[in-house]
C-alpha cells in the first residue's frame, strides 16, 4: 500500500512512529499472507476456506518484534495531530525549509496579495452578483454587499491561479506528504528520490485533484443555487428582508460544514494519492471510508488552518495594501513578514493532512485487527 519502506534506526524522534511503522509493516505482512489488500481479507479468506489457519498466524504475528504500546495505538485528537506535526517539522527541518523556499514561499507571495486577480472582471461580478441578491429579496446591506465582494475575489483569483494551483501547489503538497513518510521512515529528504517518485505519481496526482476540483465547484454551484431559490421562496411568502438575511446565514453556516468535510476528504484524498496506488474518484471514495469516525477531528485541523489563514489575510489587508506609516515603508518589511506566515501556515496544514492520514490509518487497521481477533475468538469457542 505505502510507496515508501522504513529503515531501521536505534532512535525514535517521536512516540506516533512506532504506531506508523506497526501499521506498514501489519499491512504488508496482511498483503503477503493472504494476497489482498487488507479491507478485503476476510472475504478472501471465507473463499478459499482457511479463515481459521490465517487467524491464528496474524494473532502470532502481532507478537514478532513489535513492540507498540496499547495507549499509543489509537487515534490522534487534533491537538495530537498538531504536536506531532511540529516534532515532524523539527526532525526534518532542513527538507522542510527547502520545500517551503522553492515552492510554498513563491505561492503565497502570489496568492496572498492577489496579483493574478482582475479587477475589472472582479467588478464586473461583484455587480452581477449585488443583482442576483437583489432579485432574490436580499437586501442590500454591508454583509451582503462584503460577501458578494469576497465571493467574486476568490472565484477570480482561483480561476486565474488554477495554473499554479495545479503545478507548484500540488508539487508542494507531494513534497510535504513525501518528507513526512521520510520522517516515519528515518530518512532526510532527498531531492533526486523526490524527483523520481513524483514522476511516476504525478499523472494519478493531477487525476485526483482534478476531481477535487469537480468536487469544489460542484459544492459551491449547489450552494448558489440553493441559496437563490430559497430566497425567492422565503420573498414569495411575504417574508420581510431581516428574515431573509438570517435564513441565508442560517443555509450559509450550513453550507460551511458540509464544505469543510468535502474540503477534508479532498485533502487526503491527495495525501492517499501519493502514498497509495489509487488516483480520482476511487480516492476520493478511499478518503471518505478512511476518515469515517474521525470527522470531528477534520473539522477541528481545517477549522485552525483556516482561522490561521484568514488572520493572515486580514492583515495583509489592513496593513500592507490599505495602511502604512508615511511614505509606506512599512510594506517593505510587514509585506514579507506577512508572506512568511502564509506560508508556515500552509506547510503546517499539509503536514498535519499527512499525520491525520497515518492517524486514520491506525485507527482503522487498530479496528480491523480487534474485529478479526474477535472472529478468530468465536471460531475457537472463547
Amino acid at each position: 500500500m505505502f510507496s515508501y519502506r522504513a529503515s531501521s534506526s536505534s532512535q525514535k524522534p517521536f512516540v506516533f512512529l512506532e504506531v506508523v511503522e506497526f501499521v506498514k509493516k501489519k499491512l504488508m505482512k496482511m498483503e503477503v499472507a493472504y494476497g489482498t489488500p487488507p479491507r478485503n481479507r476476510l472475504d478472501h479468506l471465507k473463499k478459499d476456506g482457511s479463515e481459521e489457519t490465517h487467524l491464528r498466524k496474524l494473532e502470532l504475528e502481532s507478537s514478532d518484534n513489535v513492540t507498540v504500546p496499547n495507549s499509543q495505538f489509537r487515534s490522534m485528537n487534533a491537538l495530537e495531530i498538531l504536536r506531532e506535526s511540529v516534532k515532524i517539522l523539527r526532525y526534518n527541518l532542513s527538507g522542510f525549509m527547502m520545500i517551503t523556499a522553492l515552492l510554498i514561499c513563491p505561492l503565497a507571495a502570489v496568492f496572498l496579495p492577489n496579483v493574478l486577480a482582475n479587477h475589472s472582471i472582479v467588478r464586473r461580478l461583484i455587480i452581477e452578483l449585488l443583482l442576483v441578491a437583489k432579485s432574490s429579496g436580499l437586501p442590500l446591506t454591508s454583509l451582503v454587499k462584503q460577501s458578494c465582494q469576497r465571493f467574486a475575489e476568490m472565484v477570480v483569483s482561483s480561476a486565474m491561479c488554477f495554473p499554479l494551483y495545479i503545478t507548484m501547489s500540488l508539487l508542494s503538497k507531494a513534497a510535504v506528504v513525501y518528507s513526512v513518510d521520510c520522517s516515519y521512515s528515518r530518512k532526510k529528504f532527498s531531492v533526486s528520490k523526490f524527483y523520481v517518485i513524483i514522476a511516476k505519481i504525478w499523472r494519478r496526482l493531477v487525476s485526483t485533484y482534478l476531481w477535487v476540483c469537480i468536487l469544489v465547484v460542484g459544492c459551491v454551484t449547489l450552494f448558489c443555487v440553493l441559496l437563490v431559490a430559497v430566497c425567492n421562496a422565503f420573498a414569495v411568502i411575504g417574508l420581510s428582508p431581516g428574515m431573509i438575511v438570517y435564513a441565508a446565514v442560517m443555509a450559509g453556516l450550513v453550507f460551511s460544514v458540509i464544505f469543510a468535510n468535502a474540503i477534508i476528504i479532498c485533502n487526503i484524498a491527495i495525501v492517499i494519492s501519493v502514498l497509495e496506488d489509487v488516483s480520482g474518484h476511487h480516492a476520493m471514495l478511499r478518503s471518505s471510508v478512511l476518515i469515517k469516525g474521525q470527522t470531528q477531528v477534520g473539522l477541528l485541523i481545517f477549522l485552525g488552518s483556516t482561522v490561521g489563514m484568514a488572520f493572515i489575510e486580514g492583515l495583509f489587508e489592513h496593513r500592507v495594501k490599505t495602511l502604512s506609516y508615511g511614505d509606506g515603508s512599512s510594506r517593505i518589511w510587514e509585506g514579507p513578514l506577512l508572506v512568511v506566515m502564509y506560508s508556515f501556515v500552509l506547510l503546517i496544514d499539509s503536514i498535519m493532512s499527512a499525520v491525520f492520514y497515518f492517524s486514520c490509518i491506525s485507527s482503522n487497521v487498530e479496528a480491523d485487527i480487534l474485529e478479526t481477533m474477535a472472529i478468530s475468538a468465536e471460531r475457537v469457542g472463547i
